[in-house]
């Protein structure tokens, strides 16, 4: 009969590599609204993030937003191009100087931020003009719109990758809690009636490692199967 392999489960879906929308805080982005000045009320943890955030009340109104090194309870955030260039201030990138660290970018303007969210992160702006570029963490310049917002400063929560897990069962928990898959032993290792890939003196697949291009979703992982080459007339 064989074994369901995990990739098909993965694929499939469901409650365990499903992002976990109870632990998530609601949404997190920039406030509407220019020219705004609003406190911070609170510095939480975020379950399902990395990284912590920050209450802000805007107006009476309470947003969540990436908090930002340095960031202390009763501070004031501003919003708008005249705003100084402090840790946690939302400014559009045409007002921001060279050289300036920024996150939660805005891939369009008024969207609220979306890239370099995560704890740790931060982008350099580069040069100015008809679009602004911009030096992402990954080694990448990005050209954004100028009428694109930005937060001043580095993502809070950076030095958690600095502390050892300790325990696999630690990590075991850190990933499940991230909705990752664990990990696991590969099917090569495992015995013939455990894997389709087990078994044998050496490490070997035990059938065609190719999938067919007709493959339901879920199955269709992997290499394709190579297609015939015609013969030339």
């Amino acid at each position: 009969m064989g074994k369901q392999l995990r990739q098909q489960r993965r694929g499939r879906g469901g409650p365990v590599y499903r992002s976990p929308s109870h632990r998530h805080m609601g949404a997190v982005k920039h406030p509407e609204g220019a020219n705004i000045t609003g406190k911070i009320l609170d510095i939480v943890h975020a379950p399902g993030r990395l990284g912590p955030l920050a209450q802000v009340e805007f107006g009476g109104k309470v947003q969540n937003v990436i908090a930002a090194e340095g960031m202390t309870v009763g501070q004031e955030i501003m919003v708008g191009s005249s705003a100084p260039l402090l840790s946690g201030n939302v400014i559009p990138l045409a007002a921001l100087p060279e050289g300036t660290l920024v996150h939660n970018i805005e891939a369009r303007p008024g969207d609220g931020g979306k890239f370099v969210r995560t704890s740790g992160g931060a982008a350099t702006l580069v040069s100015r003009g008809e679009k602004v570029i911009v030096l992402m963490p990954s080694g990448e310049f990005k050209s954004f719109d100028p009428r694109c917002r930005a937060s001043i400063g580095t993502v809070a929560g950076g030095g958690h990758t600095e502390k050892p897990f300790g325990k696999a069962g630690n990590k075991f928990h850190a990933y499940r809690s991230r909705s990752k898959a664990y990990f696991k032993v590969k099917g090569v290792a495992m015995n013939a009636v455990n894997h389709p890939h087990g078994g044998g003196g050496h490490p070997h697949v035990g059938k065609p490692s190719t999938v067919g291009r007709n493959a339901p979703p879920g199955r269709k992982v992997g290499r394709l199967s190579p297609q015939r080459k015609k013969k030339e007339k």
